[in-house]
């Protein structure tokens, strides 16, 4: 193909999606709307404080906007896999936001002022096929996330402050249009990301690989975090209706990140966090996990406090947890094996190779680290890291000993860990692990080298 054939954007395919998400989206969201017209009884949720929240008939011009960046979103994109999941992404969007409309329905509930002029007459036409149902999450909402992601794709500098400050607006207008409860902002945000989510660049998306754990710690770890899940959603409900009032609700967003944890152990494993080869977990992960990625970095620091320095094992070679800001200047590369922290301050040298926290790595996985660690060896100092630098990083420690021959038996690899580092925690599947890798036959791998006479 020639340079110019490289560079043609697929425009004739994005006025396909054109063709076929802008009919579904007015038929669909039209539906959703006239089944709830037909109900009696279809509730709202508002806040006592929301009456605060001026009318500010301007802001019908950003809220309009919308449409004019759903259409051109699909023509800015570079080629057709970025083509394809730009429209998979807005296909998502309408179909999650329609079947909340048409399991939850609700209302909105105040009376919108008067207005006139060109204001006027666009609030006119947007009544003309909009009512006050199809409210959480708001499809405003979970389209400007998929259409800010894509923009700020392709957008730099000044023009991308400005991107952020026009799609600052359509957020705000949302509310002073009269078109949504604030209720409808979170809900429409979560519904965004999960969008963006599920349909990744430059990573894999985490449905793609997914499977049944077969590993019962696994299945273990993701009923206790579909129980933590469960918790926040009865304290969201409870306490909503007590002295928190509507800040309780905010325990939503743990419990659907909880929620989404637990489907990583028990179905999607490491990918499901989307940690990619720049030791950076996507922007949708990091917004879907915050709440888990808060208190799994906090642990870390809490657990290594004392301890916190990494140790030397063999030949630059060395053991601690995921280094923060500033704290990994004097390595020349570094292997992070943790799935759900991202690696700060990277380098184009560093590996990545995520594994799932309080679960024994499997034999490949230990295969794979061995490798990484073996060819990064030797070019300088090396850090091999997870959260805390006691398990999974260690097994891979342990895992590069016996394969570069530095270890005649698992038993002497822990204890080369242990005399370093004495919290090193290996337990029995980590064990089992490393003598099935010890067992079987090494990979043809450059690096894997024995150790120099």
């Amino acid at each position: 193909m020639t340079a110019a054939g490289r560079a043609r954007r697929p425009w004739g395919r994005a006025a396909l999606w054109l063709l076929l998400l802008g009919p579904l989206f007015f038929a669909s969201y039209g539906y959703a709307n006239s089944v709830a017209a037909a109900r009696a009884d279809v509730p709202s949720l508002a806040f006592a404080w929301e009456r605060a929240i001026p009318f500010w008939a301007w802001t019908i011009v950003p809220y309009w906007s919308i449409d004019l960046f759903y259409g051109i979103s699909l023509f800015v994109c570079r080629d057709r896999r970025e083509l394809d999941t730009q429209a998979l992404r807005l296909l998502t969007a309408q179909v999650v936001a329609v079947s909340c409309f048409l399991l939850w329905p609700l209302r909105y509930s105040f009376v919108r002022p008067d207005s006139d002029g060109v204001f006027g007459w666009l609030f006119d036409v947007l009544l003309g096929f909009d009512k006050p149902y199809n409210q959480a999450p708001s499809l405003h909402i979970v389209l400007l996330i998929v259409l800010w992601v894509r923009f700020a794709h392709h957008l730099s500098g000044a023009w991308r402050w400005l991107l952020h400050g026009w799609f600052a607006l359509i957020g705000v207008s949302v509310l002073t249009t009269f078109q949504h409860h604030f209720i409808d902002v979170p809900t429409g945000l979560l519904a965004g990301w999960l969008c963006v989510w599920l349909w990744p660049e430059r990573i894999r998306a985490p449905w793609r690989d997914a499977a049944l754990a077969r590993d019962s710690k696994r299945w273990t770890l993701a009923a206790l975090y579909l129980g933590g899940a469960a918790l926040c959603a009865w304290a969201a409900a409870a306490l909503s209706a007590g002295a928190l009032g509507g800040w309780a609700l905010w325990l939503w967003w743990p419990a659907s990140s909880l929620a989404l944890v637990a489907l990583n152990y028990a179905l999607l494993g490491p990918a499901g966090f989307q940690k990619r080869d720049d030791g950076r977990l996507s922007v949708a992960a990091c917004w879907l996990f915050a709440p888990y990625l808060l208190a799994a970095w906090i642990n870390s620091r809490l657990w290594t406090r004392r301890a916190p320095q990494p140790v030397a094992i063999a030949d630059g070679v060395w053991l601690g947890r995921i280094p923060g800001r500033g704290e990994r200047e004097r390595f020349a590369a570094v292997v992070d094996v943790s799935a759900e922290l991202s690696l700060a301050d990277a380098r184009a040298d560093d590996a990545v190779r995520p594994m799932l926290d309080l679960v024994a790595p499997t034999p490949q996985q230990l295969s794979e680290a061995a490798e990484a660690i073996a060819q990064r060896q030797g070019r300088g100092e090396l850090l091999v890291c997870c959260a805390l630098g006691y398990s999974r990083s260690a097994a891979a420690v342990a895992a590069w000993l016996l394969r570069s021959g530095r270890a005649a038996s698992v038993d002497e690899a822990v204890a080369m860990l242990r005399r370093a580092r004495p919290a090193v925690v290996l337990r029995a599947p980590h064990l089992r692990a490393l003598q099935a890798l010890s067992a079987a036959p090494a990979p043809a791998a450059h690096g894997l080298g024995t150790q120099r006479a």
